[in-house]
């Protein structure tokens, strides 16, 4: 992680699930973009969520990614304590595959949105927070575009 104010707040519900969100944590770092990372349950932690979601802006994060299994409900809930865009990232499971945090995630009632990546997709997810920090600061959307001409140039 950088020494310099995070722009993305990595959210997960178990300590489990940094052995996918490492990914996110990589991929962000080769980006050059500043980031934080909790752990933190929604079903275990309420108050904890809550809070970290709650002031989540007034510390300087721009884009949340939340990683759950299961139930998922980390992503809707913390989308429902904060303004920032919200990426999710199912984690695979060993009851479903991750298909259930998949459908979880993808089915927030209207009012509250998330975006969903794919299973384990937490590359993705850091890809994609980078994009939307880059919509308003040129230095993250030439970082996005210079990774896409790498993967071009194979």
């Amino acid at each position: 992680m950088s020494e310099q104010t995070p722009l993305v707040g990595i959210i997960m519900g178990s300590k489990s699930d940094f052995a996918v969100m490492e990914e996110c944590a990589t991929q962000l770092e080769e980006l050059g973009v500043p980031h934080e990372v909790v752990i933190a349950s929604a079903h275990r932690q309420p108050a904890k969520v809550h809070d970290w979601a709650q002031g989540a802006a007034d510390r300087g994060i721009r884009v949340i990614v939340a990683a759950a299994g299961k139930a998922a409900h980390l992503g809707g809930a913390v989308a429902a304590f904060t303004p920032l865009p919200v990426i999710t990232v199912p984690i695979k499971t060993s009851d479903l595959g991750g298909l259930d945090s998949l459908l979880s995630m993808v089915q927030m009632p209207a009012g509250v949105p998330v975006a969903c990546v794919a299973i384990n997709g937490a590359k993705n997810a850091a890809i994609l927070a980078t994009q939307i920090l880059g919509a308003g600061m040129p230095e993250y959307r030439e970082r996005v575009a210079e990774y896409k001409r790498s993967l071009a140039d194979g």
